[in-house]
């Protein structure tokens, strides 16, 4: 067995198909075909399901595959150290970001990073919160930029900042007077909220504890799929948000007709984490990112500062 043995099996896991993974290694469907048997008649177990028309992962060569991946990836932290003595964030790092963060938070730190690590390789994923918590347990990302706590003790954390939610209302709305919006004067308002696989849509129900009373039960369903969807929707005059307060950043999220400020709500926020696997041995890498990042925040959200 070697690392090259394992990344066939980890290519053929993914694709299910022996001609793509062989391409994708380089290598001819012969040489990884063979490989593969060779790798089976050593660990005297059957990997893979073979039929004329499928391929299949047996139970367990997906723990096979678990722990092949956990191989590579310490594997490439041993051929890391001479270059993190050098840059900590040379080489490639894997980091997702849910959708709702992704397009407002990397315009603000891709190009200091890029200026100040000139030889990192940043690989960037959008995805909902449990797509991504899977991509970190699978491996295949380094770390994810989420605003939800890490669910296990094998995940850990880095807290990054705090971010406030910001409400959003048509200009000609009677909240377009009022100096200072609390809770009571959203309680009689349609809350319009995100699609239920985004976790904004439970934090501002839990959080702010207006959104479930504010929905109603009559008229059209009105659950989008991202924030511009969810502002335009306000322009219209269907209902009142709130959104993280990146998004309003740069005006990002300027509609016309629509307001965006701030509420006197003071649980109306979340907290920004970096949340990691916590074998990952680049924690060095993942802790510079995040102070670049804290770094070039705007005065609209708050840089947590460990204890």
């Amino acid at each position: 067995m070697n690392l090259r043995d394992l990344e066939y099996l980890i290519s053929v896991s993914e694709t299910l198909h022996f001609g793509k993974a062989a391409a994708r290694c380089f290598v001819s469907q012969p040489t990884l075909s063979g490989q593969i048997h060779k790798l089976e008649e050593e660990l005297g177990l059957v990997l893979f399901e073979r039929t004329n028309r499928s391929v299949h992962v047996t139970p367990v060569g997906q723990r096979v595959v678990t722990h092949a991946r956990q191989i590579l990836e310490q594997a490439q932290a041993i051929r890391s150290i001479s270059r993190e003595q050098k840059d900590p964030l040379a080489g490639a790092l894997r980091i997702g970001a849910i959708h709702t963060l992704s397009p407002y938070l990397v315009p603000l730190f891709m190009i200091r990073l890029t200026k100040a690590h000139p030889e990192l390789s940043l690989e960037l994923t959008e995805a909902t919160t449990d797509q991504l918590l899977g991509q970190l347990n699978d491996h295949q990302i380094d770390g994810a930029l989420l605003a939800t706590a890490p669910p296990t003790d094998d995940l850990k954390e880095i807290r990054i900042f705090r971010e406030p939610f910001w409400l959003a209302h048509p200009r000609n709305h009677p909240l377009y007077d009022k100096d200072d919006i609390t809770l009571d004067d959203l309680k009689d308002e349609r809350i319009l909220l995100l699609s239920q696989e985004h976790c904004l849509t439970e934090q501002v129900t839990s959080a702010c504890r207006v959104a479930r009373r504010g929905l109603q039960e009559t008229g059209p369903r009105l659950n989008a799929s991202s924030l511009d969807t969810l502002v335009q929707l306000v322009g219209m005059g269907l209902g009142v948000t709130l959104v993280p307060a990146l998004s309003v950043h740069g005006g990002r999220l300027a509609v016309e007709g629509v307001v965006l400020r701030k509420v006197d709500i003071p649980d109306a926020y979340r907290e920004v984490r970096l949340v990691y696997r916590s074998s990952f041995p680049r924690i060095t890498a993942l802790t510079l990112l995040c102070e670049i990042i804290a770094e070039v925040m705007p005065n609209t959200v708050t840089r947590i500062t460990e204890s």
